[in-house]
């Protein structure tokens, strides 16, 4: 099956092109945000392959996994085909609703023709879909193995812009988990990050934008792994650090508080809480370590691969029939 879709989240596009598929990618020659193309930071195989823009109309596409409202205008300008009725399609919703919450409307709902996969319950729940048609394919990630060392008595973070994102990524947070642990944020877009929220370099160091595989093995050397992500629809890195065997601290909001079990680690809604477990982890490595084979375990179950390509396969079925 050929499958059409745009390269918007890398560590999700990951997990997806691992299936069995042939996945086009369109390419524009700025490679702008309507064509991307090929991965650079992550490992994609042969079967992923980009298509400039101009030439997707010669392609035998059989389905398009949209991502964006912009998605359904790209394929009619570039395919010539009208989405949900002329090429099947799924519209791939990976955020949680912005907003008038909880009354945010779906921009597709209550279409009938393109059903809307959700990556969390969560969202599902909290969008008004309408009558649109909807299901929940709970996110897959590639296994990084057990890597965990926790040999640095620090704490990891990973977040994208959190100076553009404020509060919704936690930024403000940082300095109380400076208070407990030095801390290592991981991530795109730190610049301005210490000069914002008046954080001591020397206390809180920054990782800009490493790739996966280094990040991986960088986040396994840290002692315990904190999510101050007050709204998101569910970090990927929070689900790769509990692939790697940490322990987690993070808020208790949206999808967090079902993909964490207590065992492995705590979840609260109260700062001096995460602060207090932090600490703990910094002073017994013991366990810190028992927390992440918990952690492992648990992603490992609900978030293995073979369940989320398996699942999607099903859904893709369902749409091309």
């Amino acid at each position: 099956m050929k499958v059409l879709l745009w390269h918007v989240h890398g560590s999700w596009t990951t997990a997806f092109v691992q299936g069995g598929h042939e996945y086009l990618l369109p390419v524009t020659p700025d490679r702008g945000p309507d064509g991307l193309g090929r991965a650079r930071t992550w490992d994609w195989p042969a079967s992923v392959r980009e298509v400039p823009a101009d030439q997707l109309r010669a392609e035998d596409v059989d389905v398009v996994v949209l991502q964006r409202s912009r998605d359904l205008e790209l394929v009619r300008e570039w395919l010539g085909r009208e989405p949900g009725r002329d090429l099947p399609a799924v519209f791939l919703e990976h955020n949680a609703p912005d907003g008038s919450v909880p009354d945010t409307r779906h921009p597709l709902a209550d279409r009938r023709d393109i059903p809307i996969a959700h990556v969390t319950h969560f969202n599902q729940l909290f969008y008004d879909n309408g009558s649109a048609p909807t299901t929940v394919i709970e996110h897959g990630i590639v296994d990084p193995g057990e890597r965990y060392t926790g040999e640095l008595a620090r704490a990891a973070v990973v977040v994208n812009e959190p100076v553009r994102r404020g509060r919704t990524t936690g930024g403000d947070l940082l300095p109380g988990l400076a208070g407990a642990a030095p801390v290592d944020v991981f991530g795109m877009g730190l610049t301005g990050l210490h000069e914002r929220y008046g954080l001591d370099p020397e206390r809180v160091v920054l990782h800009d934008d490493p790739p996966q595989a280094a990040m991986h093995a960088e986040l396994a050397r840290r002692r315990v792994y904190v999510h101050p992500v007050r709204w998101t629809s569910l970090g990927l890195s929070l689900l790769e650090a509990m692939h790697l065997g940490m322990p987690v601290v993070g808020l208790a909001t949206t999808e967090a508080v079902e993909a964490v079990p207590r065992e492995a680690g705590l979840l609260s809604t109260r700062p001096d809480r995460l602060w207090a477990a932090v600490r703990e982890y910094l002073h017994d490595a013991d366990a810190a370590r028992l927390a992440g084979k918990a952690a492992r375990a648990a992603a490992l179950e609900r978030y293995g691969l073979d369940r989320f390509l398996t699942d999607w396969d099903e859904l893709l079925g369902e749409v091309t029939r």
